[in-house]
């Protein structure tokens, strides 16, 4: 039997991701917080992660809001469109 991964809330989707830096930006649909574990979706990947630090506008930021662009840095590579939920 397969082991059943927690869905999570979907908050955003990966608009760019920098792989020379590993650094992903989100589109967000609802706010999020440095200490959020997030699942990224898409392709074959399927993993998850906490976020330790994020920008907006190229400024440190403890959390972001509903609209905005952040980035933060990314353990594995992700391509655009990928779904990113909140767990």
């Amino acid at each position: 039997m397969e082991e059943k991964i927690e869905q999570g809330q979907l908050i955003g989707r990966i608009s760019h991701y920098f792989g020379n830096i590993g650094v992903a930006v989100i589109g967000l649909f609802k706010p999020v917080k440095i200490g959020d574990t997030l699942r990224i979706v898409g392709g074959e990947t399927d993993f998850t992660q906490i976020i330790e630090s994020m920008e907006v506008d190229h400024k440190k930021v403890e959390e972001a809001k509903k609209g905005d662009s952040v980035g933060f840095k990314i353990t594995q590579k992700v391509r655009e469109g990928y779904k990113v939920y909140k767990l």
